[in-house]
């Protein structure tokens, strides 16, 4: 089980088109919770832009995201215009499988931008596509997530050493 990302970057908005091109990246899959928004689901006006600049330039976007508040969720792709699948089950193989089906992109043009590791870069990892991860935009965690952050800190201070 390969738990490192093939990159890694403080912010989404640090991702850039260059960055995209260079890696052959056509297609972004985008968690919400600490990467889009933060706990209190609150989206910044750059992320709304960064991804509207990514769609203007040809870049696929498409949330995949382990929640199952169709709410929130549709409030995100209302303004960001873009498909979306709720309950991916990350690290499960299913939710990617379907999202790359629905992209019609083959999986080495498919990237996972995520917060965490045990669901958004071992799942990328598993489904053999290209995997991003990021700080989470706040430190503060749901229960669910809280725990792991300690491990995923230590694997991040390797990442960091390395870059």
């Amino acid at each position: 089980m390969n738990i490192y990302p093939d990159a890694y970057f403080k912010r989404v908005e640090d991702i850039t088109i260059e960055f995209l091109n260079k890696n052959k990246i056509k297609a972004l899959l985008l968690d919400v919770d600490n990467t889009l928004v933060d706990h209190t689901k609150t989206m910044t006006e750059n992320v709304i832009k960064w991804a509207k600049d990514l769609k203007g330039q040809g870049v696929k976007l498409y949330i995949l995201s382990n929640s199952n508040d169709k709410v929130k969720i549709e409030k995100i792709v209302e303004k960001l215009e873009i498909d979306y699948q709720l309950f991916a089950m990350k690290p499960l193989k299913r939710g990617f499988k379907k999202a790359q089906k629905e992209l019609k992109e083959k999986n080495e043009n498919i990237a996972i931008v995520g917060d965490q590791i045990f669901t958004d870069v071992i799942g990328g990892n598993r489904c053999h596509i290209y995997t991003i991860l990021v700080d989470p935009i706040k430190e503060k965690d749901f229960w669910y997530t809280a725990w792991k952050r300690p491990i995923e800190n230590k694997i991040k201070n390797k990442i960091k050493k390395h870059t």
